[in-house]
Formats: structure tokens, C-alpha cells, sequence
């Protein structure tokens, strides 16, 4: 959970200056949470608040926690995508069928928060489907949480990849330095997920992983939140003290939360 607001903190930087290079400032006071951030802890509280069992409730608790969360803090660095920030003022919002990457940067929680690979891909699917129901968002949303899934209960890289590759079709074969020379901004699912698990495959920790991310020249600050969540998972680094001067009390407490809860109730830790 950490690892994902560290992401998106440090590339808040560079989401519209991009740089092709692992060479830059890791953090600094120029540096701010965005959207990702909120709607994480937003997608966060409402799981954690949820029977995923009971599909209807549990997106309904998603809806209503995302409103909130985006009400309370309604122009965040960045600022949310024309779509998503008018279906936060709707009475009723409706999915809108999107494939944007917002359903992946969000969807941490549910990597965390379950006990099988099976209820951690329905609780990725339902926070997707309140908003991103094209087949390309769920995709996105599920394969980040299991990632971070596979990564948190102890798996290693090449069978985090197989299983990725397996069952969500996504090409993690390629080579950051090949796919750096040609990539730019990509807001879909499709195209910036397995380049964001490919940065975590070849990272050597979180700060690595981030870096990975964010020299690609894309859409930094989501691929920095997605690529960090799964390096946490899998490195188990504590990187609550880094955030901390970043955040807003209420958004650090629910991060914080979700920690707490997750090593309570998962056998691993």
C-alpha cells in the first residue's frame, strides 16, 4: 500500500516533464501525492469495509467511498481524467466502459487484503467494474492485484511472470532498455501494466522498481503506484516513514490501516 503512494509521489515529477533516465531525484519537496493516492485509499476503505461475497453491496460501498474520497480532496496534483472526475459529481454514476489505467493504480488493496487468489481477483474485478468495465480494465485491475498477491505470499519473480503471462495474455518478455528507446505517455491498461510489471521484474528493490518505471518517459506517476505496489509485495520493505511527510493524516491513516489488518489476518507474516 505504501509502495504504491511512493510511486506516485515521486512520479508526480515527472508524469508531464519525462525523462528517460533512472538518474534523477528520488524525492524531494517539490513532490505530491495525486489521484492515485486518494482513489487507492478510497478502493482501500471500501474493501475493507466489504463482504466481496455480496457483489452489490460491495460496489456500492466502492462507488460511495470513491465519491467521498474524491469530494474531500476534488482537485488533487494532476488532477483526476475528464471522465472519472465527472462520474464522481453524478447523483447515480455509471461505469463508462473505460480501459484507462485507473482501474490498475487503484486496486492495491485487494492484493493485500485476501487469502486466495480467488477472492483477491473478485475483490480487483468489482473495484474495476464500478467504473472500468471494458474487458482491458478488469484485465489491468486483476493481474496488478495478483501480482502483488503472488508477490506478498512469498512467490518469485518467474513465477509471478508465468502466471501473469498465463492468464492475462500480457508479454513481460520484453527488455526495459528496448522498450525505453521507443515509449511514451499511454494512459490504457494495455499499455502500461506489463511494462510496469516488467519493471518490477527487473528491479532489485522498491526504489529500483520506481526508478524502472518512471525512466520509461510515460505516464509516471500510475506507473511508478503500480510498479511500487507489486516491489513492496514482494520486497517487504517498510516504507510508511518515506511517505509520511506527503500525506494527509486521513490518507496515511488509511494506508496505514490496510497494513494492519493485512498482517493480521494473513498467515504469512
Amino acid at each position: 500500500m505504501f509502495g504504491a503512494a511512493l510511486g506516485d509521489i515521486v512520479g508526480s515529477e515527472y508524469e508531464f516533464m519525462p525523462i528517460k533516465s533512472k538518474d534523477f531525484v528520488f524525492l524531494d519537496n517539490t513532490m505530491d501525492y495525486t489521484d492515485d493516492t486518494i482513489m487507492t485509499v478510497a478502493v482501500a476503505e471500501a474493501l475493507l469495509n466489504s463482504d466481496i461475497n455480496d457483489e452489490e453491496v460491495t460496489k456500492n460501498n466502492l462507488i460511495e467511498s470513491m465519491r467521498k474520497w474524491g469530494r474531500r480532496y476534488p482537485y488533487p496534483t494532476g488532477a483526476y481524467g475528464s471522465m472519472f472526475s465527472s462520474w464522481l459529481r453524478l447523483d447515480n454514476p455509471k461505469a463508462y466502459n473505460s480501459w484507462g489505467n485507473g482501474s490498475a493504480m487503484r486496486v492495491s488493496a485487494a492484493g493485500w487484503l485476501y487469502e486466495t487468489m480467488e477472492e483477491t481477483r473478485k475483490a480487483a474485478r468489482l473495484s474495476a467494474e464500478v467504473t472500468h468495465n471494458h474487458p482491458e480494465g478488469i484485465k489491468g485491475a486483476e493481474a496488478t492485484a495478483s501480482a502483488i498477491f503472488l508477490a506478498r505470499t512469498g512467490e518469485d519473480k518467474e513465477i509471478i511472470k508465468r502466471y501473469i503471462e498465463k492468464e492475462f495474455g500480457y508479454d513481460l518478455s520484453r527488455k526495459l532498455c528496448d522498450i525505453r528507446e521507443s515509449y511514451s505517455f499511454d494512459g490504457s491498461c494495455q499499455g502500461t501494466v506489463p511494462e510496469s510489471i516488467i519493471c518490477f521484474l527487473e528491479g532489485v528493490d522498491t526504489e529500483d522498481t520506481i526508478r524502472n518505471a518512471i525512466s520509461l518517459g510515460g505516464d509516471a506517476d500510475t506507473m511508478g503506484a503500480i510498479a511500487g505496489s507489486i516491489a513492496e509485495a514482494y520486497w517487504k520493505e517498510d516504507l510508511s516513514e518515506m511517505v509520511r511527510p506527503y500525506l494527509p493524516d486521513d490518507l496515511y491513516s488509511v494506508l496505514s490501516m490496510i497494513k494492519i489488518v493485512a498482517y493480521s489476518r494473513i498467515s504469512d507474516f
